[in-house]
């Protein structure tokens, strides 16, 4: 455990924050783990760094990953049975990682989503285009009672000019999941200085490891010496362990 009176320049594991809310583990449903076989070394490698829990997230988009919670719910099945075989002290549940695309509105209208924690919805935007309706389907996730979850919001590149973007979708009651791997170069240098620069505003409400392969592992354990990330898990108000 950290102590939180003294600052420290490096971390021993993520046990603090004990959940980690965003990751492609389901085999080969999108773009993250292929196998099974893969599934299981990125599990035992998120274990290994101190994770007690993994919610994965698989991509619902509806013109590459046409996930529904029929497929996610049996795909959690196969991963909890093979957990359990290999012995790995470490709890799998599932949400989605929504694509705000042109058929997400019918899905909100249409189906019970995948959510997490108290009606957590996690969603992603387009990286270089702001969808027009983004507000209008803000403010539909709230009033049918999920709480939007923006996934890595340091990737949009439409708001690296416009920081107050950032501000008024909290004040819309939006919550913000950063990538850990942003604060090590795992993207871009751009989404790296957005992300250091949410910490520094205390905008962070989740982090999550977006694993989708055994290089964002190696990313992981370099993370571990990262200031800002150690910042933020010491300020103890991040939600992942209330999960």
């Amino acid at each position: 455990m950290i102590n939180l009176f003294k600052k420290v320049d490096r971390l021993s594991d993520f046990s603090d924050l004990v959940t980690d809310v965003h990751s492609h583990l389901i085999p080969a449903i999108d773009d993250g783990s292929a196998s099974l076989e893969q599934s299981l070394q990125l599990i035992k490698g998120l274990n290994d760094l101190g994770f007690k829990k993994l919610i994965t997230t698989p991509h619902i988009i509806s013109d590459f990953y046409q996930n529904t919670p029929k497929i996610i719910n049996k795909g959690l099945v196969l991963l909890q049975d093979a957990v359990k075989k290999a012995n790995i002290d470490v709890e799998i549940d599932v949400a989605a990682e929504y694509y705000l695309d042109y058929d997400f509105r019918k899905k909100l209208d249409e189906e019970k989503l995948l959510t997490f924690g108290t009606n957590y919805l996690l969603f992603e935007l387009p990286f270089y285009n702001k969808p027009q309706v983004l507000d209008e389907v803000i403010f539909k996730m709230l009033t049918m009672g999920y709480t939007p979850v923006l996934a890595h919001p340091e990737r949009y590149t439409y708001w690296y000019n416009d920081f107050e973007a950032y501000n008024e979708l909290k004040n819309r009651g939006v919550l913000l999941q950063i990538n850990i791997n942003s604060l090590v170069g795992g993207y871009s240098a751009q989404a790296k200085k957005i992300a250091e620069k949410l910490i520094v505003n205390n905008m962070v409400d989740f982090v999550g490891s977006d694993t989708h392969n055994q290089h964002h592992i190696e990313l992981l354990k370099k993370s571990l010496k990262n200031k800002y990330l150690i910042d933020l898990i010491q300020k103890g108000n991040l939600l992942n362990k209330t999960i």
